[in-house]
């Protein structure tokens, strides 16, 4: 569109344009903001835009413009790449290198989610851009955005006030999606919806004014009135008078003075159309294929005909307005130029055109993307019909793989119409069948894709093809709290099919693993053997690999850490650059980091957790990365820092994180809320029961388990607390180590209600876990049961020290406090106000309310008072409010630096320091980074002593 036209159609828009100016004053200021701007096509958004996007320039801003079309709405991120693209020397090669990670391949079952870690980078590359320049991010015709590209927006709303960002996004009111409505109202609490409307009727007039240079007559504005205020529908009403030569003018008035005006929008847009030659529009509607915005080389590739034919009949087009010249391509002037051009070809057309642009682009090299652009709008058109295209089935043959791990929305709707259209027994049906359960599953949609292998099993026989469908249907079966179906089914096929070693060896690994997580640790142990075995006399590292990772596990749970560390680098060393086996990889170092932790060689378990974690990042894996969160958290929370642990069990980001993995970041996260008296723990601790019930089995999660009991003590129900904790300590259970963290607490609580039988069963089950160690934390748990079933103040010292050399300060207070009560029961009050003070510092220190008010009450009835040097609580807002690694990132964002660059330089993912950034933000009530900035040079300027601990 033209300059002069986007300032005629931003008549009546004063109000708008005030506003939108004021965004970009906010914007250039360093204040981020999210706005959506909704209205009917022509109605003027896209003027908006512009001058919205002018105006930042001159503010000194950069603009990525997106827009999306309906062709690319099956596609993940691709308006976001583009628009990230086409600023090449402000992003970088970070935009290719995101639709480089998108064109990745994967293989069915996989835990690598291409889409999500695109996702992740597409956020962290805006913070990097944030950092250096304030950016205005436009995206147009939200309507048609890709799920993905909604999800990543609404990430960046969520965080918008941490950056120099304004995000724009416009829409039509229709179609009507749940997730663009969401997204809607995140925006619109703060303000930051816009929706415009049609022109009155004096406005009308003026805009017509404006376009014929006079006074519009009473026929003409008679004839303006069908427009109904929109904007574009009267400029080409008025155009469209203007070549019909149907304008008269006396003097100051300009009348309408005969002809046919059109009766619509897409009316006036065909007059306008009808004014092209033939050639041009033949040319125009091939373009229509290729989307809203396209490159003349695409379209050379797609219509066989060279450039130089093609130039004239888009020099015609360009004159005529009907396309712009947007520098990196051309565009259509307005979308339903596009879809005047478009829809107006038969249905059966334009599925030939667009499959024979398919074979053009595919035969050319063009990515799978690309070619599946093209071919989604002809499978609709053959599956009306029931054709089958051998071309296009021969191509998801060979492409689906790829196009699956990418794009799945794209790949599910091909592959359900090759599936339907090819029948049962030819050659590419079983193939193509495995590849839409792994598309579906990729997508989320987890049932539909346990529907599609499950039914497949029946009829698929090829091995390879077998082993792939179990791998995808398992975690779905998992996922809706059927593991014992899962198992079921892959014994079934173990039984019913003579496989060759590598398929059985394979398909054993998948039950090995099944068994594991079902807590049978025994079987699992022999199934993974007997699947090594085979592995190894077929030469499949594969299999070899993951049958040694599922005992390195094993072997972790039973609480044998140093075989389990031994065991660990014998398969790191075996898999190792193997990219096949980059998941297993991952879970091994996950198990190592936690293993470690196990051990209290806490520095080397942080060490390998970030590691992991950063690992996994890269590889876009975000199953394994939630675990990697998940695991930094319950060190963080074993060595007291839990405000840090809170905003590691954050898993907002991934939505996809296994049911087990999310019920114990949302049980640690109770836990900390319980002890610290927080209502939130309730919160909490339903998400976690939520998960719980997706996972569908008694398994043992000690998180889970611990936040259950404390619920049910706080509220004076002792006798259920210990219930709880005994079932997940049941004589069945091979876990040691989920066991272990359970049994002080069940020791006290049976002591508590009086239960001395239960008390002397678990002190006696928690020495035999210590005699066999030399850990601390565990030679400590034996002695503190032994200590609360005896009451003996000096076992309970001793166990405080081994907690205290176990780097662990909870049960180190508990014990403490355990010992003071034992002492002040034998009259040593002296002592035991010495223990009591000790205890109640290192509650203050976690923040533990919950615990801080008991023991108050417990020493009070002994008539004991803490020691004037214990700490006060911590304060909830202000400065003082804020943890030692908030007051770090406040410092590291006074200086500057963005999230991507604090988190490089403290060690921890850039989603930790997200949400620490947000959590200053809250505490301190500010609104944006330069606040904080603003605050923490206040305090550094006025004396160390009011900087805190930075």
């Amino acid at each position: 569109m033209t300059e002069a036209l986007v300032a005629e159609s931003l008549v009546g828009r004063r109000h708008q344009l005030d506003q939108a100016r004021g965004w970009i004053a906010d914007l250039a200021a360093g204040r981020g903001q999210s706005v959506l701007i909704e209205g009917e096509p022509g109605i003027g958004k896209s003027s908006l835009l512009r001058v919205l996007a002018s105006d930042a320039v001159s503010a000194g801003c950069r603009v990525f413009w997106a827009i999306c079309d309906e062709l690319s709405q099956a596609f993940p991120l691709l308006p976001l790449l583009e628009a990230a693209q086409a600023e090449t020397g402000v992003a970088g090669d970070g935009p290719a290198r995101i639709a480089e990670m998108l064109r990745a391949e994967t293989t069915p079952g996989s835990r690598t989610d291409v889409v999500a870690a695109a996702t992740e980078r597409f956020l962290a590359l805006m913070d990097e851009v944030c950092s250096g320049q304030p950016v205005l991010l436009i995206v147009d015709d939200l309507q048609w955005a890709d799920p993905a590209t909604v999800m990543a927006l609404g990430r960046l709303v969520r965080s918008v006030r941490q950056m120099s960002l304004l995000l724009v996004g416009a829409s039509r009111p229709v179609p009507r999606r749940e997730d663009v409505i969401a997204l809607r109202r995140a925006v619109e609490p703060d303000g930051g919806l816009l929706r415009l409307r049609g022109l009155s009727e004096n406005e009308a007039a003026e805009l017509i004014a404006r376009e014929v240079g006079g006074v519009p007559g009473a026929r003409l504005r008679g004839l303006a009135e069908g427009a109904a205020g929109n904007p574009l529908y009267l400029i080409e009403l008025v155009d469209a008078l203007v070549r019909g030569r149907a304008l008269t003018v006396e003097g100051d008035c300009v009348e309408a003075a005969g002809g046919s005006p059109p009766d619509s929008l897409a009316g006036a847009i065909a007059d306008r159309l009808e004014f092209l030659s033939s050639s041009a529009r033949e040319v125009l509607r091939m373009a229509a294929l290729l989307g809203e915005e396209f490159s003349v080389s695409e379209l050379a590739v797609a219509s066989g005909r060279p450039v130089t034919d093609l130039l004239p009949a888009l020099d015609e087009a360009l004159l005529a307005g009907v396309v712009t010249d947007s520098g990196h391509e051309l565009a259509f002037r307005h979308p339903l130029i596009r879809s005047a051009l478009y829809d107006v070809m038969p249905i059966a057309v334009r599925a030939a055109w667009h499959r024979d642009a398919a074979r053009a682009l595919t035969e050319d090299g063009a990515p799978v993307e690309q070619v599946a652009r093209q071919l989604l709008p002809a499978a609709d058109a053959f599956r009306s019909t029931g054709a089958v295209d051998d071309w296009m089935v021969r191509w998801l043959a060979s492409a689906g793989q790829q196009l699956v791990g990418q794009a799945p929305h794209a790949a599910i709707p091909l592959l359900r119409w090759a599936v339907g259209a090819i029948p049962a027994g030819d050659p590419p049906h079983d193939l193509l069948t495995c590849r839409l359960a792994d598309a579906l599953y990729s997508a989320g949609e987890t049932a539909a894709a346990a529907a599609v292998a499950g039914a497949a099993l029946d009829q698929v026989t090829r091995p390879e093809l077998l082993v792939d469908l179990h791998w995808t249907l398992a975690p779905c079966r998992i996922a809706e709290g059927r593991s014992e179906e899962a198992l079921a089914e892959v014994t079934r096929t173990l039984e019913s099919y003579d496989l060759q070693p590598r398929a059985r060896a394979r398909l054993l690994v998948l039950v090995a693993r099944l068994q594991r997580s079902l807590g049978r640790l025994e079987a699992a142990g022999q199934v993974a053997k007997e699947a090594f075995d085979l592995a190894a006399s077929a030469g499949d590292r594969w299999a070899s690999g993951w049958s040694l990772g599922v005992l390195t596990l094993i072997h972790g749970m039973r609480g044998d850490t140093t075989e389990s560390l031994a065991l660990f680098d014998r398969v790191r060393a075996m898999v190792e650059g193997d990219p096949s086996l980059t998941d297993l990889r991952l879970m091994l170092q996950i198990n190592q980091a936690a293993t470690l932790g196990d051990m209290d060689r806490y520095d080397a378990a942080f060490s390998a957790a970030e590691q992991v974690r950063q690992l996994a990042d890269d590889a876009g894996n975000v199953a394994r990365l939630a675990q990697a969160q998940v695991v930094v958290a319950e060190l963080l929370f074993d060595v007291g820092r839990w405000d840090d642990a809170l905003a590691e069990v954050d898993l907002s980001s991934h939505p996809q994180s296994d049911p087990s993995v999310e019920c114990s970041a949302y049980g640690l996260a109770a836990i900390i809320q319980f002890h610290r008296g927080e209502t939130t723990a309730i919160r909490h601790l339903a998400k976690a029961e939520r998960c719980a019930a997706r996972l569908g089995e008694d398994r043992l999660l000690g998180p889970l388990a611990l936040a259950r009991s404390l619920d049910r003590e706080q509220s004076e129900a002792p006798g259920d607390a210990l219930a709880l904790l005994m079932a997940g300590l049941s004589e069945s259970s091979e876990d040691v180590e989920e066991t272990a963290d359970l049994m002080a607490d069940a020791v006290r609580l049976a002591m508590m209600v009086g239960d001395d039988e239960t008390a002397q069963a678990v002190a006696s089950r928690a020495e035999s876990v210590a005699d066999s160690s030399d850990i601390p934390h565990w030679k400590a748990v034996g002695t503190h049961c032994r200590g609360l079933l005896d009451r003996d103040p000096v076992a309970l010292l001793a166990a405080a020290a081994h907690y205290h050399a176990a780097q662990r300060p909870l049960p180190r207070a508990q014990a403490l406090e355990a010992a003071a009560v034992a002492l002040a029961d034998a009259g040593d009050t002296t002592a035991a106000r010495t223990h009591f003070t000790d205890a109640y510092s290192v509650y203050s220190s976690l923040g533990a309310g919950w615990d801080l008010d008991r023991t108050q009450a417990t020493f009070r009835a002994y008539g004991i008072r803490r020691g004037p040097h214990a700490p006060h609580r911590r304060s909830r807002h202000g400065w003082d409010s804020l943890t030692p690694t908030e007051l770090r990132i406040a410092e590291q964002v006074s200086r500057g630096l963005s999230n991507p660059q604090i988190a490089a330089q403290l060690f921890l993912s850039r989603r930790t320091v997200q949400t620490h950034v947000s959590h200053v933000l809250a505490k301190l009530g500010v609104s944006s980074r330069i606040d904080i900035a603003r605050e923490a040079n206040r305090r550094s300027s006025t004396g160390p002593e009011n900087a805190g601990p930075v």
